[in-house]
């Protein structure tokens, strides 16, 4: 095994085979909360391990995991899963070709074998699925495509897989499937999951029917009370909350609220639960009129607030400030001085359904209650204890203009040594700055001089975290945020440390970051585990 840094609360463990990280993801699902684990993400030859700084620290769980036997290579086994596939893909007889056989003998490998999901990433449903005789190993597109359709079946070195969502991608197309392997409407949205046995049987030469979960019953929000109407939403108004932690064996990351300082003083403001979902809304513009009395508070990116009476009386109030409305009020946001996202709590919290345990919506997975439209109805919680409101919150970062300079304190690693000496240097030494390509996926950063490479192989999909710092192959940085892919393929040179991705969310258009690593790339085997 070889532990490598991620960031101040997670590291990667990286071993030689599948097996072996197949087996020591089963070892470590016995002692995930015992040794304050919060999440694993297991990939081809990687698991990502994020811990409860507080409770353990790096080095005690590296020397628990260094003892884990990890010789078993067999998964624990899942339901059996039965996928029909029409053969019929656009890259099917390139992939004959390639291996040297009939197209024939393709299908007849991919439906004579039984699969197995290894592990979910990229997107939600997206299973790595392995054969032990499949014989089916592929490399990926030289060009990826820009839209795959949803059901397309694939194939990618070792794996097989199944486009839950129409995306871009790089897997070889032997073929679709009806079946949907994501769909939020079912009690357990993902078809597969890791563990699951799958059989692809070829739909042309089958009679079988073959049922899917049912599909839940939507609730009725016909009777919802409308205590709050939208009237404009800015660029973006999203629902969000401390976010999905927890849901990677569905191929879903985190998410949740860009500022979490933000979010926890505009619930204290009102006297909610810190973790309440309220409103974010990037670089302003937001207005909606209220037909109850409520308090309600804004709070993160700077910007002016302003109040209309039903008498039309007009008035301005402070941020970070309890603001009590009444019935036929309309409050508006103008557009933010600094920062990027203001967040808007209300006392009792919104009535909204949780989706997978939050609240917040994912613009990558499209996973969450849907961004608000202008004229939708917002109903607020009916409250059951009374809690006190907070009078003395402040600001806990000082929110940066495009103008600025943001200083971003980073962990090397896990991939700092598959660069150049030259490129390690630069990312700390020049300035990068944020361009209009940037939203809450990542931020996409622009330098002078691309950082170049020194191992110019094909990295294997491995777990990332909010915060890391991918370089593509155009050298140029994108700063992942929360709303990244679970699992990437290009190497990332370093992370953001966390108690700076508030200050990093909140980071505008044409700013330029300077990266300040806190401690030399250093890589853990044995007993080297001073630190991370």
């Amino acid at each position: 095994m070889r532990f490598l840094p991620v960031n101040v609360d997670a590291f990667i463990v990286e071993l030689t085979t599948l097996e072996q990280t197949m087996a020591l993801t089963n070892a470590l699902q016995s002692v995930f909360m015992h040794w304050h684990i919060e999440e694993i993400i297991p990939a081809a030859r990687t698991i990502l391990i994020r811990y409860n700084p507080i409770a353990t620290n790096a080095n005690t769980l590296i020397k628990h995991i260094a003892k884990l036997d990890i010789s078993a290579s067999i998964m624990q086994s899942g339901e059996l899963v039965i996928i029909p596939v029409h053969y019929n893909g656009e890259d099917l007889a390139q992939v004959a070709e390639y291996l040297g056989i009939t197209v024939a003998e393709v299908i007849a490998r991919h439906t004579n074998n039984e699969y197995q999901v290894a592990f979910c990433g990229f997107a939600p449903g997206f299973a790595y699925m392995v054969s032990k005789n499949a014989q089916l190993n592929v490399p990926r597109r030289q060009s990826p495509r820009v839209r795959i359709p949803a059901g397309s079946v694939a194939l990618a070195g070792e794996f097989s897989s199944i486009y839950p969502q129409a995306s871009p991608g790089g897997w070889q197309l032997i073929g679709i499937t009806d079946t949907a392997v994501w769909d939020l409407n079912r009690d357990q949205p993902a078809l597969l999951k890791p563990g699951s046995r799958v059989n692809f049987v070829d739909a042309s030469k089958s009679i079988k029917k073959y049922h899917l979960p049912t599909a839940k019953k939507g609730d009725s929000n016909s009777n919802q009370q409308q205590d709050i109407k939208i009237l404009a939403t800015g660029l973006q108004t999203l629902l969000q909350d401390a976010g999905r932690i927890g849901q990677a064996a569905l191929g879903i990351s985190e998410s949740g609220a860009m500022d979490k300082g933000a979010l926890h003083s505009g619930n204290r403001i009102v006297g909610n639960p810190i973790n309440e979902a309220v409103l974010e809304i990037t670089q302003g513009g937001f207005k909606a009129q209220v037909n109850c009395g409520m308090l309600v508070a804004v709070t993160g990116a700077e910007c002016d607030i302003h109040i209309t009476t039903s008498d039309g009386e007009k008035y301005n109030v402070a941020m970070y400030q309890p603001i009590q409305l009444e019935k036929g009020d309309m409050i508006s946001l103008g557009s933010v001085k600094c920062g990027v996202r203001s967040y808007f709590a209300v006392r009792g919290g919104f009535q909204v359904s949780p989706v997978l345990t939050s609240c917040s919506f994912d613009t990558l997975a499209q996973v969450g209650p849907s961004p608000l439209k202008i004229g939708q109805t917002l109903a607020i919680k009916k409250i059951q204890t009374l809690n006190a409101v907070s009078l003395t919150e402040t600001p806990m970062i000082r929110y940066p203009t495009c103008n600025d300079v943001i200083v971003l304190d980073i962990v090397l690693g896990p991939r700092t040594d598959w660069f150049t000496k030259q490129a390690v240097e630069l990312l700390s030494s020049q300035l990068w700055q944020v361009t209009p390509a940037s939203n809450r996926i990542g931020l996409r950063l622009s330098g002078d001089m691309p950082l170049s490479r020194d191992k110019g192989q094909e990295l294997p999909s491995e777990g990332t975290c909010i915060g890391a710092i991918q370089i593509p192959a155009n050298g140029q940085p994108v700063l992942f945020l929360n709303d990244h892919p679970l699992t990437g393929g290009y190497p990332v040179i370093g992370a953001v440390c966390t108690y700076h991705l508030d200050l990093a969310g909140q980071i505008p258009v044409n700013a330029k970051i300077k990266f300040n690593p806190i401690g030399m790339f250093k890589e853990f085997e044995g007993s080297d585990i001073d630190h991370v």
